[in-house]
């Protein structure tokens, strides 16, 4: 009898401790971080991924020291993306070219195929294959997919084109909103649009220079939400 009731009373011990373990775990993850980008233009409300942590707590860190306000969406391209995120963009006279600024450190690439470039994902720039084989990201440069809607035979030929696979969730995506697929596994995407569609959509279509940085600056101002 002795014997039974202390197994029974080491095994309510070690379902006790495992529920506390669960129950710690369940406190410390994560929950998901939320960005405003506010712009004379409207306001765009992100939501960073979890699955990409280096990047999530990078972009945090960087809007908890302002070190983006003031910064402008430096390169816009219809149909393709807006860029922002350059430091020296903050005083840069108007016509000049942007897009080499940034902290002193990169990011390690953070691919997950479940994250990929539809529209209005969000994502880390970088420096090309030539000089940055690692596909290492900006420290704090960073671009909103707009894209394009593809046909399902588009996207068929591009995939035999290029080798690349395309999950269901890829192709329902790319086919409906649209996106920029050829992009997948060759930049991080590290967040994505809650709200402010139609302000990604008015960036998008504004008038710029041979270098494709708008005529009218639009600056950006980034908070916590």
């Amino acid at each position: 009898m002795k014997k039974i009731f202390l197994t029974f009373f080491l095994t309510a011990i070690f379902f006790f401790q495992i529920d506390n373990v669960c129950q710690a775990q369940k406190t410390k993850a994560p929950g998901t971080k939320k960005v405003l980008i506010q712009t004379a233009m409207g306001d765009i409300l992100l939501k960073l991924y979890n699955e990409t942590p280096l990047h999530r707590d990078n972009f945090i860190k960087l809007v908890n020291e302002k070190y983006l306000d003031s910064t402008l969406f430096h390169r816009v391209i219809k149909a393709f993306m807006i860029q922002g995120g350059d430091p020296d963009s903050k005083h840069a006279i108007a016509g000049s070219m942007l897009g080499n600024g940034g902290p002193s450190y990169t990011i390690p690439a953070e691919f997950r195929k479940s994250l990929f470039h539809k529209k209005g994902a969000l994502a880390a720039a970088r420096e090309g294959d030539q000089v940055n084989p690692a596909k290492a990201s900006s420290g704090s440069q960073f671009y909103i997919v707009q894209g394009k809607v593809w046909k399902l035979e588009e996207l068929n030929m591009f995939a035999k084109q290029s080798g690349k696979t395309f999950s269901p969730e890829q192709i329902k995506a790319y086919t409906t909103i649209g996106g920029t697929p050829h992009l997948d596994d060759n930049y991080t995407v590290f967040g994505e649009i809650i709200s402010g569609w139609e302000v990604l959509d008015k960036i998008a279509a504004v008038a710029c220079d041979k270098n494709n940085r708008p005529l009218v600056d639009i600056r950006m101002k980034v908070t916590m939400k």
